[in-house]
């Protein structure tokens, strides 16, 4: 998805498709969103087979579709899949609303917040820094795909995951993700989203009958789930294979994207990387900005419990709704000039790529520190980058990302380090305290990416978690 609206000729908003691939593949979506704030605040869209849903896009509206108990998540979050009722519903997290929700939710909390995560930082830093070693010879590096491991890379040990499983995991994920892209398509849409998800779900429930088996403990999320207890009793495995399949979802979206949209952000305004790279405690703020710009994960999906006024009209009870992350990140009212891309600007934090409300993204405090401290080395490392190449974008609706991005990097000649304090100057802004978004409750559970599965198969997962 391009991040910058080009210029253009006005656009009909009652021609537009916003399930047409192309608009985000090769098309212009923040004009249709620049639009629809202006003119349409609540969009309604009726496809050719008669299923209808509606849209917000302004930042308010898409806060209160996200946090308001009048919208459920129960019948499913991914527009893809509308009007299929999601199987999962009060199993996976994600598609449980509370009071199960914060039953299930606040056990596991503890083990993902700020505090808990610093102990990480030291074994993130060593692979990232092992990760951008090959982009400083001089030669085309392809961020764009070589990205899309270094979650795996950062977060398999976390989560217990033995290296040799990585890749598969992260060709997996990415199926989940973006069954119509065709660097993941296998056959059919549905066969892709089939076969992925059939692999993780198994993966993670024999790596729990393993462990059951085998008895012992390594501290891992995972294992961490298995001790989890939602009021009286544990979970169960369907519970615990569902919620780690969201684990491994969670931990490949963010940060991949957020990281080749940034840098492609810095490549476009040099003087922004010339200033973050002068001051590095500049690159907390960088990383709330870059969330802001590539919204990642750019839309979630609700329906109404009841008849809703919102946008200057009316959700009847049981209209699907599509809150528009992409574009409420880019709202006028909320931050000026949304459209410029801004290290500095002062509300960066406002930003709702992690979700809000009850649903906001558990592993938000280990995304954030993990992107700080690869903003931190690279701008070390680098003294410049360049573009090598045409970027390709993700063919997705729900992920803005690339798939793609080619670059040239100039080494810096002193090795661009700075003093430890310098570096580590921003670190308390990974915690929800410092650079909180617009609801970090103690409730939180990831609302990235939704998997779409066909009939029996749930067809909402949680990314974060």
């Amino acid at each position: 998805m391009r991040l910058t609206p080009g210029a253009g000729r006005d656009i009909d908003l009652d021609d537009v498709d916003l399930l047409d691939l192309d608009l985000y593949t090769s098309g212009d979506p923040h004009r249709v969103w620049d639009m629809m704030r202006a003119r349409v605040p609540l969009h309604h869209q009726t496809l050719a087979d008669g299923r209808e849903f509606w849209s917000v896009t302004r930042y308010d509206d898409v806060c209160r579709v996200l946090g308001d108990r009048e919208f459920t998540s129960e019948r499913g979050t991914v527009i893809t899949h509308l009007g299929e009722d999601d199987v999962a519903a009060g199993v996976l997290l994600t598609s449980t609303d509370p009071p199960r929700h914060t039953e299930v939710r606040r056990p596991i909390a503890p083990k993902l917040t700020a505090r808990a995560v610093k102990s990480w930082e030291d074994s993130i830093r060593r692979a990232i820094v092992r990760f951008l070693e090959p982009a400083l010879d001089g030669s085309t590096f392809d961020l764009g795909e070589q990205v899309q491991r270094l979650p795996a890379i950062v977060t398999g040990p976390l989560l217990g995951i033995p290296e040799k499983d990585w890749d598969e995991l992260v060709q997996l994920t990415s199926m989940v993700m973006a069954p119509s892209d065709p660097h993941f398509k296998l056959g059919s849409e549905a066969a892709t989203l089939a076969i992925a998800h059939h692999e993780l779900v198994d993966y993670v429930t024999q790596w729990v009958k393993r462990r059951r088996s085998d008895g012992g403990e390594d501290g891992s999320l995972l294992d961490h789930l298995m001790s989890v207890r939602a009021g009286d009793a544990p979970l169960t495995d369907e519970e615990i294979a569902l919620d780690g399949y969201s684990i491994l979802l969670g931990a490949n979206i963010t940060t991949p994207y957020t990281i080749s949209g940034t840098v492609q952000a810095l490549i476009e305004h040099p003087e922004q990387y010339a200033r973050a790279a002068a001051d590095l405690s500049l690159v907390p703020n960088l990383v709330e900005e870059g969330l802001r710009w590539t919204s990642s994960a750019c839309n979630f999906m609700r329906y109404a419990v009841h008849d809703v006024e919102i946008g200057g009209g009316t959700i009847p009870a049981g209209g699907a709704v599509v809150a528009w992350i992409g574009s409420a990140n880019r709202d006028e009212s909320r931050f000026p000039d949304p459209h410029g891309f801004d290290i500095t600007r002062g509300n960066a934090k406002r930003q709702v790529a992690f979700g809000f409300g009850p649903h906001f993204c558990i592993g938000a405090p280990l995304a954030r520190m993990t992107l700080r401290i690869f903003f931190e080395e690279l701008l070390q490392r680098c003294g410049s980058i360049e573009l090598d190449g045409e970027p390709q974008h993700l063919r997705s609706i729900f992920i803005a990302g690339m798939t793609h991005l080619p670059i040239t990097v100039r080494k810096r000649r002193n090795g661009g380090r700075h003093s430890e304090g310098q570096r580590g100057a921003g670190s308390a802004t990974d915690g929800a305290g410092a650079a909180a978004g617009p609801a970090e409750t103690p409730e939180l559970d990831c609302p990235a990416v939704a998997a779409v599965l066909p009939q029996q198969l749930p067809v909402t997962v949680d990314t974060g978690f």
